[in-house]
């Protein structure tokens, strides 16, 4: 069993390992002073012992109107660009792997950003490698046309899922 909450910093976190090394830095190192400056959000999974077994990051973002796939450009008025959120970092730590967490931050993470209450187009996501841009892509997102390992997801398409 496992608890999603917004990151607090009693949760044990120095145990994390996910196999990234800058991924386990982040979150051991870099997540508080993240949250101080108002650059990030971290949310967490964590255990009934309270020891975080995966967390992901969510920011501002904006995309270029330019970048989007002709046949979703031409649905916009011709603004530069258009908001977004980005989700930052996603990790699964290593004992976790295989078990649905990393699908269970992502609907997380989607679900946060169409229930905001500051509007945005999609959650966009920066694939680190070839798998996954696989685990992306079978959850429904669309690579950028010029970048491969970017991709996104328009929140309008969740509007059917309640």
């Amino acid at each position: 069993m496992f608890q999603l909450t917004p990151f607090n910093s009693t949760y044990d976190r120095t145990s994390f390992l996910c196999g990234s090394d800058a991924l386990d830095r982040y979150i051991k190192e870099h997540v508080t002073q993240d949250i101080r400056r108002r650059i990030a959000a971290c949310f967490v999974a964590v255990d009934n012992d309270h020891n975080i077994i995966g967390y992901y990051t969510l920011s501002a973002a904006s995309i270029l109107l330019t970048d989007l796939p002709e046949h979703l450009r031409k649905k916009f008025p011709r603004y530069p660009t258009i908001p977004a959120i980005r989700m930052g970092r996603l990790a699964v730590s290593l004992s976790s792997k295989g078990t649905g967490l990393g699908g269970a931050l992502l609907a997380d993470a989607l679900y946060r950003a169409y229930t905001s209450e500051i509007a945005a187009y999609a959650l966009i996501v920066d694939a680190k490698d070839d798998t996954a841009v696989a685990f992306y892509k079978h959850y429904g997102f669309m690579a950028f046309p010029e970048s491969g390992r970017t991709l996104f997801m328009p929140l309008a398409s969740l509007s059917t899922i309640k």
